[in-house]
């Protein structure tokens, strides 16, 4: 049975608390009332961005002081705001605790038609502040929408530890080299072309800073791609068992710089939001005993596409070079003159372990593990194992798509002189909210899965290494 590439739209965008904007302020005018720790942090927030900030505060605590002294844009007013010292101004902040005074700013901010932000008081406030993490000039920025700061600091201190200090010089450089990359006579697709390389590159030494030869190197490279039809590019990218978070932060990558996105049925949506919104998404599933999308219609689609220089992205569940049919489409690709990039992913035999709590391996009782499919590519049991390999005692075995030959497998491997009770396993969706198993031996899991309703993909794990803890 065979279905047609499926393309998917894009959902619409799912309720925002808030929009995140970024204003650039340099040069530009910013007024900030009042005088304690609350209205300093705004002050040095504003002034970092390179504009002109007016505080007034009749009391200006120490910090605040430190900050003018400080800073050449910061003129300190040591008096209450009027209505007139909003004017002009592109933004203002409040940090006071006095309501008449709040109430004054928010009147002044609407008749000078100037964004006002009033700490403590949103439902007076036209923006939020969030957390804010700084690689200026990469700038992150965090909200809860105002429900809870705390939680907004936590996911910034996550971030923090994600993105190290040095992405400031990556993005610095990114900055400073954009006007070269623009005059250096490349055309659209080679400068797209120039700043996929960069990432990569960023993301591969992240730990230094860039170098001017870093810069030229890029431009050769892209250069010397050819012509359009050479630089497209597929990467095969594993998405894992199905939890999104055993995705790699390479396969992640590769996902958000992508043009098109061909995924199989078993790839889960909250990994398909990884890719940018503008990707085309389409669902090129095979699933077993199901209408599928021949393997010959998806290689032909994969080879198209690059040839008209698309980024592409072939998003397989599990390890993609797993019985996922990758060489047939590796072979096509360089055939037709293309490089191809393999981001290894998760394979369900380690999801299903893990699932477990057993090891795969086992210094005592399983010092080989082998993986195995349990139907053809006409969906029938295979008879050309090496059945003595499967039935040793002495290793594990993983067993992919083999629900429904399960009852054949196990009679088999009982009559190559597999002990009756070898422990056997039955993983459903593994890594998942819906993780199911069941537990067995090789000579009653049959019986035990045919007593039950088995819906999503299966993993069969059968050795005597899974319950040696």
């Amino acid at each position: 049975m065979t279905r047609k590439p499926d393309e998917v739209s894009s959902e619409i965008m799912q309720p925002l608390e808030t929009l995140p904007v970024f204003f650039p302020l340099a040069g530009k005018r910013v007024v900030v009332i009042g005088g304690g720790e609350g209205a300093a942090w705004k002050v040095d927030l504003a002034a970092a961005t390179g504009a002109q900030v007016d505080v007034f505060a009749r009391d200006p605590c120490d910090k605040l002081l430190e900050i003018a002294a400080a800073r050449a844009n910061v003129a300190l007013h040591q008096r209450a705001a009027l209505a007139s010292d909003f004017q002009g101004a592109t933004l203002a902040f409040g940090a006071t605790f006095d309501d008449a005074e709040a109430e004054m700013a928010r009147k002044a901010a609407d008749a000078a038609r100037v964004a006002l932000n009033l700490a403590d008081r949103p439902a007076m406030s036209d923006f939020i502040m969030g957390a804010i993490v700084n690689r200026s000039p990469l700038v992150i920025g965090v909200s809860t929408g105002g429900a809870s700061p705390v939680f907004a600091q936590a996911v910034r201190g996550r971030i923090e530890s994600l993105v190290p200090a040095t992405f400031a010089a990556w993005a610095k450089a990114a900055q400073d080299w954009r006007p070269q990359v623009l005059s250096s006579g490349l055309d659209f697709l080679a400068r797209r072309d120039f700043w996929r390389r960069f990432t990569r590159l960023a993301f591969r030494d992240i730990e230094r800073p860039p170098e001017q030869k870093d810069r030229d190197a890029l431009l050769t490279e892209a250069r010397d791609a050819g012509d359009a039809a050479q630089r497209g590019r597929v990467t095969l990218v594993g998405s894992g068992p199905g939890d999104p978070e055993l995705l790699t932060l390479k396969g992640m990558r590769a996902l958000a710089g992508a043009d098109v996105v061909l995924f199989d049925d078993l790839v889960p949506a909250s990994i398909l939001d990884f890719a940018r919104r503008e990707a085309t998404r389409i669902n090129v599933g095979k699933r077993g005993y199901k209408p599928s999308v021949r393997q010959e219609e998806i290689t032909a689609l994969l080879v198209d596409l690059a040839r008209v220089g698309k980024n592409v992205v072939r998003l397989k569940g599990g390890d993609p070079l797993i019985f996922g049919r990758a060489n047939e489409e590796i072979a096509a690709l360089r055939e037709a003159g293309f490089d191809i990039e393999i981001v290894p992913g998760v394979t369900a035999a380690c999801a299903g372990a893990a699932a477990l709590g057993a090891s795969l391996t086992s210094r005592e009782t399983a010092r080989r593990v082998q993986f195995i499919t349990a139907h053809t590519k006409d969906g029938e049991f295979p008879e050309d194992f090496d059945w003595g390999a499967l039935a040793d005692r002495r290793a594990t075995t993983a067993v992919y798509m083999g629900n429904r030959t399960l009852p054949a497998l196990s009679r088999r491997l009982l009559e190559e002189g597999m002990a009756h009770d070898t422990p056997a396993f039955v993983i459903e969706r593994a890594s998942t909210p819906d993780e199911r198993i069941i537990k067995g031996t090789i000579a009653d899991l049959p019986g035990k899965v045919a007593s039950e309703t088995i819906v999503g993909p299966v993993m069969v794990l059968i050795g005597w290494a899974l319950v040696e803890n």
